[in-house]
């Protein structure tokens, strides 16, 4: 494990295997640390570091990474981080795999760097589908457990600001507007959902915004998974 320290932030990340660079972003909600892949049935790290250069991070306060809270960060606070990792590293441009949160982490570094990211696999993206009461308990048993952790450093205020601009929304994705989203071209793979976090009508809605797109619809079990990870990795050499 390495670490990038930025001002108060300190973020935890690995790099395995050489070649273009490709940013992991990996499941587990605001709990998304490298850790996580290893539950994945597809685990990018051991698929993609042949191939190419592979980055896997721990967001800030997931994993062995920490961070401040205040009250008007929100989803670009994360992918100011993403981009200030890549920056350290010297990767002015590179390609990201994102899984359930993964999701809206990429579309929101689609918008605010569409420059950097060149190409994105989305897995399972979170989404709207009458699953906000969940998408808030989750937020809540996170933001307890760092509180109680530090409360002089984790305070309710800040807290419940990060909550409001992150989930309190109805947006599909969360961090952007379908009309955003639709404005983003890059080449993207999608590897749908099935789940309450993850509902299939978000991967379904992903691919409307974004027609450019590819999309995996069953991926999770053989033969599925072989055929899912081959054309991952053949995605990334079209592109890169």
């Amino acid at each position: 494990m390495m670490e990038y320290v930025n001002g108060d932030t300190r973020l935890a990340y690995e790099a395995h295997g050489s070649g273009f660079p490709i940013l992991l972003i990996a499941p587990g909600g605001l709990r998304s640390e490298r850790g996580m892949w290893q539950h994945s049935p597809l685990n990018p790290v051991a698929l993609l570091s042949p191939h190419f250069q592979v980055i896997s991070m721990d967001q800030r306060n997931a994993g062995a990474s920490s961070g401040p809270i205040e009250g008007d960060h929100d989803w670009d606070t994360y992918t100011r981080d993403q981009l200030a990792l890549m920056t350290h590293l010297g990767f002015e441009r590179f390609a990201v795999v994102g899984m359930c949160i993964g999701g809206p982490y990429i579309l929101n570094l689609l918008k605010l760097a569409p420059e950097r990211v060149l190409a994105s696999v989305v897995m399972q993206t979170i989404g709207r589908d009458n699953n906000r009461q969940e998408f808030l308990a989750m937020f809540d048993g996170w933001a307890d457990q760092l509180h109680q952790s530090g409360p002089q450093r984790y305070g309710s205020e800040a807290m419940l600001g990060l909550r409001r601009r992150m989930f309190e929304n109805d947006l599909t994705f969360m961090c952007m507007t379908e009309s955003d989203v639709q404005q983003l071209d890059a080449p993207m793979l999608i590897l749908d959902g099935a789940d309450t976090y993850h509902p299939a009508t978000s991967s379904q809605r992903l691919a409307e915004l974004q027609p450019q797109a590819e999309r995996i619809h069953e991926w999770k079990t053989s033969p599925d998974l072989e055929l899912a990870g081959d054309r991952l990795v053949a995605f990334f050499h079209d592109h890169l």
